[in-house]
């Protein structure tokens, strides 16, 4: 039995890297399953997010039948992606920062990584930026709040525009940055915002197009029409009732999603 491609994000965040993956896979069969119940991840404690990540990704694989999974979250990619790929027994594609393509895309050198502070202070991400930006005079920025209002702005609700203007303040203290990494996956819901914001051209660079190329060269997914297995492709799970989150799904194709329960309580 073969199942369709879960995508997995701790909000609606994911739904960016489900466009890129239609864009490029049009015909991929896809599921969706959300931890909203924790939203944000990017202010939770290490330990437990590593076994919340564990637990809801089992039980959405389970309910699910995917044949892959789709870690469309920096924070949880960063912190828990080889976890899952020693507790899982179907292929694991994560998400990390784009600070490779992003270094070659700057003119001047100057660039921000605008991030979760989960992202922004994790070993891996520094080892990123050694590794990929090293000539580079890099920012890390923490813009947690950004994560709501994205979460507004797909839900139907007016953004703020003092809370994006602040947390975008800090960059243009430098300038000649000229290049923004978005790394968190909820962040290039926000670029029509962030580009109002922006008091001259940034390029902002995001991880959508780059996972939908890893997911063809890992694996080959099957089209909707041959998926089989758990609630069939288009189902979706969150662990909070949401009628919002519905319409939302919705509007990616996605049914209603159903609750998924987990072992592990708020921290």
């Amino acid at each position: 039995m073969s199942g369709p491609i879960l995508i997995f994000d701790s909000g609606v965040g994911g739904l960016s890297v489900v466009a890129a993956i239609r864009h490029r896979l049009p015909d991929v069969a896809l599921c969706y399953a959300c931890d909203n119940a924790m939203l944000p991840y990017g202010t939770k404690p290490d330990d437990w997010l590593v076994a919340r990540i564990l637990s809801v990704c089992q039980a959405a694989v389970d309910a699910s039948q995917a044949s892959a999974l789709v870690v469309a979250c920096n924070t949880a990619s960063t912190l828990a992606l080889e976890a899952l790929r020693a507790h899982l027994a179907i292929p694991v594609i994560g998400t990390v920062p784009a600070i490779k393509p992003a270094a070659a895309a700057s003119v001047s050198g100057h660039l921000a990584l605008l991030a979760t502070s989960a992202t922004v202070h994790r070993p891996y991400t520094r080892r990123l930026i050694e590794d990929f930006a090293g000539q580079c005079q890099v920012m890390r920025l923490a813009a947690d709040a950004l994560v709501g209002q994205a979460e507004r702005r797909l839900s139907g609700e007016a953004l703020d525009d003092r809370v994006i203007a602040d947390c975008l303040a800090p960059l243009w203290e430098d300038p000649a940055l000229d290049t923004v990494v978005l790394g968190c996956t909820h962040f290039p819901l926000l670029t029509q915002a962030l580009d109002a914001a922006a008091p001259r051209p940034i390029t902002w660079v995001d991880s959508g197009d780059a996972i939908a190329r890893r997911l063809a060269q890992v694996v080959a997914p099957l089209p909707r029409a041959e998926a089989t297995g758990g609630e069939g492709p288009g189902a979706a799970w969150a662990t909070a009732p949401s009628v919002s989150l519905a319409a939302v799904l919705a509007g990616y194709g996605f049914a209603a999603p159903r609750t998924l329960r987990v072992d592990v309580a708020a921290t």
